[in-house]
C-alpha cells in the first residue's frame, strides 16, 4: 500500500515534470484566436487524453519494461538521467525553447481541430519526461492500491493543469516574463534533487539485484 510520503513525492514529481505554469503561455499560442467555450473545449479534451495515456503507464508501464527484459533498476537510472536533462533545461530555460518549436511546428501540419491530441496532450502534456516520472513511479508502488493511489495522483495534477490552462490568459499576465522564469527556476532544482534520488534508487536496487 501506498504511504504518505510515497504519495506526496508522487505528486511533487509528476506536477513539477507537467510543469502547469510552463504550459499556459504555449495553449494561449496554440488556441489563439478561439472563443472562450472553444478554448475550455481544447483543454478538456486534451487533459483527459493525457490523463489517459498517463494512467496506461502507470498500471502496464512495469509489464512493458519486463516483457522488453528491462529491469526497474536500470529504467530508475535512466529515468533519473532524463529527469535531470529535463530539470537542466529548466533551470537554463531551454526547455521553453524547444516546446515553443514544438509548438510552431505542430501548428503549420495540423489541423486546429486536433491540437487536443496534438501537440497539447502528446507531447506537451503527456511527453517523455511525463511518462518516464510515471513508470518510474508506478515501480515504487505496492499492489492495486498502489497504483490506484497514483493514478488519483495522475487525476489530481491533470486537474491542476486543466486549471492552469483555464486561467492561462491571466496566469500569464499575474506571472509575467520574470516570475515565469523564477519559478520554472525553482521547479527544476526541485525536478534535478528528485531525479538523483531516482538514480540513487536505482543503482541501489541493481545491486540489490
Amino acid at each position: 500500500m501506498a504511504t504518505t510520503d510515497a504519495m506526496i513525492t508522487a505528486f511533487t514529481t509528476l506536477l513539477v515534470t507537467l510543469d502547469p505554469p510552463g504550459l499556459a503561455p504555449l495553449f494561449l499560442g496554440l488556441t489563439q484566436g478561439m472563443t472562450g467555450a472553444q478554448r475550455r473545449q481544447v483543454a478538456v479534451r486534451g487533459s483527459l487524453i493525457a490523463f489517459g495515456i498517463l494512467a496506461v503507464f502507470a498500471v502496464f508501464g512495469s509489464g512493458i519494461l519486463g516483457v522488453l527484459g528491462i529491469s526497474m533498476g536500470s529504467f530508475r537510472i535512466a529515468g533519473g538521467l532524463m529527469l535531470f536533462a529535463i530539470a537542466f533545461e529548466m533551470i537554463f530555460e531551454k526547455r521553453n525553447e524547444r516546446k515553443e518549436k514544438t509548438k510552431d511546428d505542430a501548428i503549420t501540419r495540423d489541423h486546429i481541430h486536433h491540437l487536443a491530441v496534438f501537440p497539447l496532450a502528446i507531447p506537451l502534456i503527456a511527453g517523455p519526461g511525463a511518462i518516464s516520472a510515471t513508470v518510474l513511479i508506478a515501480g515504487t508502488m505496492d499492489g492495486i492500491a498502489g497504483r490506484a493511489g497514483l493514478i488519483g495522483v495522475i487525476a489530481v495534477c491533470l486537474a491542476l493543469v486543466f486549471l492552469a490552462l483555464m486561467l492561462a490568459e491571466g496566469l500569464n499576465r499575474f506571472l509575467g516574463v520574470t516570475g515565469r522564469a523564477l519559478l520554472t527556476r525553482l521547479l527544476g532544482v526541485l525536478l534535478s534533487a528528485l531525479s538523483v534520488q531516482f538514480v540513487v534508487d536505482g543503482i541501489k536496487s541493481a545491486f540489490a539485484g
